[in-house]
């Protein structure tokens, strides 16, 4: 017998996807899922969380953006940067231009306005190295920059000097809050609601040591994982979703 919810089901939820590199396939598989098999859990969602590429994937469900869209965009990304990583010190950086780029194209004009209040970023302050979460954006540009500021430092206007932030994978990679019913999504096995329990021989991480390190490693090398392993990437992400709903059979559908 499925395990029901100990939280209950009903009340709003957030979604928290950590930062996840190039395993980012995992967590739109996931999001598929989920949209398929409980949409009601996506509907009464009422802030979604990211770290670094998960921030993407957390956007896409805010700004209710076609999922596959996103897996199509991040598959061409990739791609690039397995062509650049013998060219170039850091194929990454091609990528999140590519990803940027595509993010502008899909996302609406209002996106700012669909995600402020709901979608939260996590940030690294460079002045202190804190990590702040940014949850209110101006204006779509504003919105597209937050979300790729892995690389590229960010810049935000304020009254008086500029703050730079950059990945908030750095100083808090599941980013989300003790007092909201959460769902949490790693690509990296550990104390994550929705998580892979092994890749095998490919990444095994501890939750909460390793985890960002690796996730770098995997992004400045794509030529380790060609386009059938991403894809099985997304099938595990789809899988371990399926896995979740049916231990907590009141959040979802029959099906």
């Amino acid at each position: 017998m499925a395990e029901e919810d100990p939280k209950g089901p009903g009340g709003p939820i957030s979604l928290s996807f950590s930062g996840s590199g190039f395993l980012v396939n995992y967590q739109i598989g996931v999001v598929q899922a989920l949209w398929e098999l409980a949409p009601e859990i996506m509907r009464s969602t009422s802030k979604v969380y990211g770290a670094s590429c998960g921030s993407v994937v957390a956007a896409a469900v805010a700004c209710d953006v076609d999922i596959g869209k996103e897996e199509e965009f991040f598959h061409e990304a990739m791609e690039e940067a397995r062509k650049a990583s013998s060219l170039t010190l850091c194929p990454g950086y091609r990528m999140l231009r590519i990803i940027e780029k595509r993010m502008r194209q899909i996302m609406s004009e209002n996106s700012h306005q669909l995600a402020s209040g709901k979608l939260c970023i996590s940030l690294t302050r460079l002045l202190d190295l804190q990590n702040v979460i940014i949850s209110e954006y101006r204006s779509k540009e504003e919105l597209i920059q937050v979300m790729v500021a892995l690389f590229p430092m960010y810049l935000k206007e304020e009254e008086g000097p500029q703050e730079r932030y950059m990945d908030g994978g750095m100083t808090n990679v599941q980013p989300g809050s003790d007092s909201e019913t959460m769902i949490t999504v790693s690509p990296y096995t550990g104390e994550v609601d929705i998580c892979p329990r092994d890749f095998g021989n490919i990444v095994i991480a501890a939750y909460r040591g390793p985890v960002f390190a690796i996730g770098m490693t995997i992004l400045y090398n794509a030529e380790w994982f060609p386009l059938q392993v991403l894809h099985e990437f997304y099938l595990r992400g789809y899988h371990d979703a399926v896995f979740f709903l049916q231990r907590h059979s009141k959040c979802y559908k029959d099906w």
